[in-house]
């Protein structure tokens, strides 16, 4: 069954130049008046609609746009209870510190799996209904064996982008042994966890672990099978950047805080793995750099500095936006926030927003089949009720996602 979907105001693609779709997205590209053609679950066909092929079944999208479905690459979504006592008084004044990840964990341990299991299937299903087609979710609010066990099982359920986040935190029993805890995170509970995730993370962060502890826990999940990906530079000026780099993560997640080092870095790490993008020049390519993932929903909701997205696009890193929907830092699914976000507050233009929404969230996860709209790429497509891509920031707030399709599946 074939499906050609047309009359498309706006059609973004972020499609190589070379139109191959295993190079992975290219840089933000558009086509005005225009159709695709949807068969077995990937793109067929993209152009003019005018110059469309027959297909079994045709949708008229009335001049609205459609774009690659978002790739969300950094959330947090199994866990139990909720914050919002904690959200009150930050904004009363109170300044975020990451201790408060331990009231989750507690509430967590006690939260039968079909709790969980209810709770990340409901924010599962928002993200869809926002455009989000591709999503990670991490472990880290268990740190214990079996919870973490049970975390990544439950979050291998709806997603293959699953992050072993053992080293969120030292949890309270191990207060007073830090190197038992670590030593639990890279043997028993990363040989747990392991056969359901794909990715470790560690919270390079003050209060959390240092950067001999994250090198020594990426280096494990490595020799696990795992890839990794670093929480870092969220709370201060610290070694989270680097440590990522040296590790050869696919991703930096958060950088508020950036030395010219920690920018120079980045920018270096993808040098000759294709031109890195984010709306600017270069044709693409296998992905093998460090992203800057930015989440300006924890700087609203946390009251905290945003990035400087235009110092790193400036220096040719390569920036993604992602939602680090959770409990306590951040309770949004949504990542057209993050791009009117993104645009109003850290000063991207809507084009580089959408891509970081988009290919850039696919090179934070080292896809090469979403993100953009190329022939052969995977048929995930969000459309607005909105001629244009620039809507998601125009209109801030504003509910424009009227269908979702997933690998060629109407899900919205």
């Amino acid at each position: 069954m074939s499906t050609l979907i047309t009359n498309i105001g706006e059609l973004v693609t972020n499609a190589a130049l070379d139109d191959d779709p295993g190079r992975g997205p290219g840089p933000f590209a558009a086509l005005a008046g225009a159709a695709l053609v949807v068969e077995d679950g990937q793109i067929a066909w993209t152009g003019p609609a005018g110059q469309a092929p027959a297909a079994d079944e045709a949708v008229d999208c009335g001049g609205r746009a459609v774009l690659p479905g978002f790739v969300d690459s950094h959330a947090h979504l199994v866990f139990a209870g909720e914050r919002s006592a904690e959200f009150a008084a930050r904004m009363a004044g109170t300044p975020y510190q990451a201790g408060g990840i331990r009231s989750t964990v507690a509430a967590t341990r006690a939260a039968p799996d079909e709790v969980l299991r209810a709770n990340l299937a409901r924010l599962a299903r928002e993200m869809v209904a926002q455009g989000t087609t591709t999503l990670e979710c991490k472990s880290g609010y268990g740190l214990t064996v079996p919870d973490e066990a049970r975390s990544v099982a439950l979050a291998a359920e709806v997603t293959p982008e699953v992050t072993f986040l053992g080293a969120h935190v030292v949890p309270p029993e191990y207060q007073g042994d830090r190197a038992g805890y670590l030593d639990l995170v890279c043997g028993p509970m990363l040989k747990a966890c392991a056969p359901h995730a794909r990715w470790v993370d560690v919270f390079c962060e003050r209060g959390a672990f240092d950067a001999d502890e994250a090198a020594a826990v990426l280096a494990a999940g490595r020799a696990a099978g795992l890839l990794p990906r670093v929480h870092a530079n969220q709370l201060g000026p610290g070694p989270g950047v680097q440590v990522a780099v040296a590790a050869g993560a696919a991703s930096a997640d958060h950088c508020t805080y950036l030395s010219d080092a920690d920018v120079d870095a980045l920018a270096a790490s993808g040098a000759g793995s294709g031109t890195p993008g984010s709306g600017g020049p270069g044709s693409g390519g296998p992905w093998s750099g460090t992203v800057a993932t930015l989440l300006p929903g924890v700087e609203f909701s946390t009251r905290q500095p945003y990035p400087d997205a235009r110092r790193l696009l400036a220096a040719g890193v390569t920036v993604a936006l992602a939602t680090d929907c959770n409990p306590g830092s951040c309770f949004t699914s949504s990542m057209p926030l993050g791009v009117a976000l993104a645009v109003r507050e850290m000063r991207m233009t809507t084009q580089e927003a959408v891509w970081a929404a988009t290919a850039g969230g696919a090179r934070a996860l080292r896809r090469t089949d979403v993100g953009h709209l190329a022939v052969g790429a995977r048929a995930d497509l969000t459309l607005l009720d909105a001629p244009s891509h620039t809507y998601l920031a125009y209109r801030p707030g504003v509910p424009l996602v009227r269908a979702v399709w997933r690998a060629g599946q109407r899900e919205f």
